[in-house]
C-alpha cells in the first residue's frame, strides 16, 4: 500500500471515528445514555455494531474518548520530568495548558457534560478517571519525598490534588456563573495543595 493510499486510509477512519462520536452523544443527550444500545449507534452512524468496536471498547469509551490522551500525556510528564520538577509543577502546567486550549461553551463539550450529569454510570466513571490520576500523582509524589509508593504522605498529597481537580471540573460545570479566569479557583485549591506538601517535607 503506497503512502498516498495509507494517508486516505488513515483520514477515513478519523472521520468514521467521529461520526461515531457525533451521532453517539447526540443519542445520549437525547435520550439518555443508559436507553442508548451500541446497535442504535451504529445505525445512527450507519455502520456495523462490529465496527463500534474496532473504534471503541463500550459506549463509556466514546463518551470519554480522549481521556487516554490526555492521561497519556500527562503520565509521560511525570515520569520523565526533569530532576528538581515536582510532580505539582507538573500538574499545575499541564492543566494550564488544557485549560487554555479548552472552550467551556463549545456545543460538543457542554452535550459532553450534559450526558455525564444526567448518568450515575457515567458521573461514576467521572470519579474513576480522577482516581486515575490521583494513583499517578502519588507514584510521582511518592518520588518527590523519597517515600515508599503506597505512602499515607504520598496519598495525603495525591487525594488533595485530585480534589483540586473535581473542583475544576465543578468550576467548568457552572456554565451560568463560568468565571473570567478558570485557573484562579484551581489556584486557590491549589495553594493548599502545596502548602501541604511543604508541611510534610
Amino acid at each position: 500500500m503506497s503512502t498516498e493510499e495509507l494517508g486516505l486510509r488513515e483520514r477515513k477512519k478519523q472521520r468514521t471515528r467521529e461520526l461515531i462520536i457525533e451521532r453517539a452523544m447526540a443519542l445520549f443527550d437525547e435520550r439518555g445514555f443508559e436507553h442508548v444500545t451500541i446497535a442504535d449507534i451504529a445505525a445512527a452512524a450507519d455502520i456495523a455494531p462490529r465496527t463500534f468496536f474496532s473504534y471503541f471498547p463500550s459506549k463509556d469509551a466514546v463518551v470519554y474518548h480522549d481521556f487516554e490522551a490526555y492521561f497519556g500525556a500527562f503520565e509521560v510528564r511525570v515520569r520523565e520530568r526533569d530532576e528538581g520538577v515536582t510532580t505539582l509543577d507538573v500538574l499545575r502546567d499541564f492543566v494550564a495548558e488544557v485549560v487554555e486550549r479548552m472552550d467551556p461553551r463549545d456545543p460538543a463539550e457542554l452535550c459532553r457534560r450534559r450526558v455525564i450529569d444526567k448518568s450515575s454510570a457515567l458521573r461514576q466513571h467521572d470519579r474513576e478517571m480522577i482516581a486515575r490520576f490521583e494513583r499517578l500523582i502519588a507514584e510521582g509524589m511518592a518520588r518527590d519525598l523519597g517515600v515508599e509508593r503506597d505512602s499515607p504522605r504520598a496519598r495525603v498529597v495525591a487525594a488533595a490534588a485530585a480534589a483540586a481537580l473535581a473542583e475544576l471540573e465543578r468550576v467548568f460545570d457552572d456554565k451560568t456563573n463560568l468565571p473570567a479566569d478558570p485557573m484562579a479557583a484551581f489556584d486557590e485549591v491549589f495553594a493548599f495543595v502545596r502548602g501541604g506538601l511543604d508541611a510534610l517535607r
